[in-house]
């Protein structure tokens, strides 16, 4: 509404000095240097107030502030809200979940975790602006949020590179980072959250890795029946097995598919237990150190952790 009249005021000002006579024009042509003045400020006001109109939107009414130090912050949830999720952008081609949402190692993981690779692009599930870019050491690591016009926000975890700034506007699957394994992380993959007025919903209502899609254009947040959500879309779309981790799934020929073509086949993996080595886990596969080693792009000095996900063939 404010662009339409800023709009229509500019078009009767336009018409008005187009029938001026010639007089008049050259009393304005002394006036040149204060009209150029204005003009500036004119053009600073009118850029602030497109910059308005454009994120006047339904995230307008959800969020009090717009603050870069926090990375999310709960308040209070409407009854319901329905998010748009047609503009959309898959963050990863990556087809394998490795973490499921929910109850792991006796704490809330407040997302999905994704199998990707260092260097792997990391793009913008939705248009929107960057609310954060930071390093958190005890958890996210390289980590960026985003505040999105549907009311969501989303946060992407342990990146080996941010490559965007806090308040810069970027569209859905504009590249914002690489992928890594920074802050609390046992092995390359993206985490990955949905969240709404700084309450983590399973990103798994909303996004099918596994086909590669959202679930539906439109997800009807309600507040007392969000976490059933959560709970269904983890048994129709998460991983399943121990923490959410399930090689026979990884293996079936619909999953994994990004991966697939830079080892020629189905890409296999292997969940490292305590004790093992690089020389033990390619002995048991039948490959060889080296081979694992680049695969993995690590070194073969590289401390082994349990739970860490190596990929073998």
């Amino acid at each position: 509404m404010i662009l339409k009249k800023i709009r229509n005021i500019a078009v009767i000002v336009a018409t008005s000095f187009a029938v001026l006579p010639v007089m008049g024009q050259d009393l304005l042509a002394n006036q040149a240097p204060i009209d150029r003045k204005m003009k500036s400020v004119d053009a600073e006001m009118l850029k602030q107030l497109v910059e308005i109109e454009e994120y006047d939107s339904p995230a307008d009414e959800l969020y009090e502030d717009w603050d870069n130090t926090y990375a999310h912050r709960q308040t209070a949830l409407p009854d319901s809200f329905r998010i748009d999720l047609r503009d959309f952008y898959m963050p990863t081609p990556s087809r394998v979940i490795t973490s499921n949402f929910g109850s792991r190692w006796g704490r809330q993981h407040k997302g999905l975790d994704i199998k990707v690779y260092i260097g792997d692009t990391i793009r913008a599930a939705f248009s929107g602006k960057v609310r954060v870019v930071r390093y958190e050491g005890r958890g996210y690591g390289k980590y960026v949020v985003i505040r999105h016009p549907n009311g969501l926000e989303t946060i992407y975890g342990h990146m080996s590179k941010q490559l965007v700034a806090e308040n810069q506007d970027v569209k859905a699957g504009e590249p914002i980072g690489l992928g890594g394994n920074t802050g609390r992380s046992t092995g390359s993959h993206l985490h990955f959250e949905t969240r709404l007025c700084g309450v983590a919903l399973n990103p798994a209502i909303m996004f099918d890795f596994v086909n590669q899609d959202i679930v539906n254009d439109f997800y009807v947040f309600h507040k007392d029946s969000y976490e059933q959500d959560g709970r269904l879309a983890t048994q129709l779309r998460g991983a399943n097995g121990k923490h959410g981790y399930d090689p026979a799934m990884v293996n079936s020929p619909n999953v994994g598919k990004s991966h697939q073509a830079s080892s020629g086949g189905s890409a296999r993996y292997h969940k490292v237990r305590k004790g093992e080595t690089l020389s033990s886990i390619a002995r048991k596969h039948g490959t060889s150190v080296k081979a694992i080693c680049k695969l993995n792009r690590i070194s073969q000095n590289v401390r082994l952790r349990p739970g860490q996900i190596l990929k073998y063939n």
